[in-house]
């Protein structure tokens, strides 16, 4: 089992627990893409039929904050995608880091049943 893991807020925890929140989204940086892309063998986000291909999870394993006594929970994974964001003319946004150009982007996991929980 591939699992992903994150650190969350208490109330979005909560609302996950509760079936309220069923998505959880994460931007997509330069130090970041490995863990939410598929990447090619020079580190690029993989692309199939012009879409940009998330890394596959089965669940997130969610935490709320750091502490050593925290609240987890392990929640499945249904479905991911990647969003690329766009301006109000529908381009698509780039920005610079360490003189590479990037495009603006977030991971979205839909998220299913929580599989395990400790709170």
């Amino acid at each position: 089992m591939e699992i992903l893991t994150l650190i969350i807020k208490q109330k979005f925890f909560d609302e996950i627990l509760s079936g309220k929140k069923t998505q959880e989204f994460r931007e997509i940086r330069p130090t970041t893409q490995k863990k939410y892309c598929q990447l090619d063998a020079d580190g690029f986000c993989v692309e199939k039929d012009g879409i940009l291909q998330p890394k596959h999870y089965d669940a997130i394993q969610f935490y709320v904050g750091y502490n050593k006594d925290r609240a987890s929970a392990l929640v499945e994974v249904k479905d991911a995608r990647i969003e690329l964001f766009e301006d109000e003319n529908h381009n698509l946004i780039e920005y610079e880091y360490n003189g590479e150009t990037y495009l603006a982007a977030q991971v979205v996991y839909d998220l299913g049943k929580v599989i395990d929980k400790h709170v």
